[in-house]
């Protein structure tokens, strides 16, 4: 798909859907829409040819999702500074997920998390809250 700040939103909508329809709770469905809503709008910044797609998959005991893009370039995640209005996306995903990394594809790259399926296996750095 080519990608726009308007699809964000329905691709938020479409990947909590299959996060639930592969046994996801709520904290795997919050993450996987901001990660998804993290990963698509750094395309649609940082990206020149907008088409990516979007992959979502049960791999075990963790969701998997993927977004594949058309740029060389590795993510870049540092410590935010706290004073500024953007730049903590990716950190704070990071923080979130049991594993983030990205992947030479081609010409291009996937910049994918995992995360926990169900709110009771929270191990490693995933889960929040009480």
């Amino acid at each position: 798909m080519t990608v726009t700040a308007r699809d964000v939103e329905r691709c938020r909508r479409e990947v909590a859907d299959v996060v639930r329809a592969l046994g996801g709770g709520l904290e795997a469905v919050a993450v996987a829409r901001l990660g998804v809503s993290e990963l698509l709008s750094n395309v649609v910044r940082h990206v020149p040819d907008t088409r990516c797609r979007i992959e979502v998959e049960r791999c075990g005991d963790a969701v998997v999702v993927r977004v594949v893009d058309r740029s060389p370039d590795p993510p870049v995640v540092s410590e935010p500074a706290w004073d500024a209005e953007r730049g903590r996306g990716l950190w704070l995903l990071r923080q979130m997920v049991t594993a983030f990394g990205h992947t030479r594809v081609g010409e291009g790259k996937t910049v994918w998390f995992r995360c926990p399926p169900d709110d009771d296996a929270r191990g490693g750095r995933g889960g929040w809250g009480p």
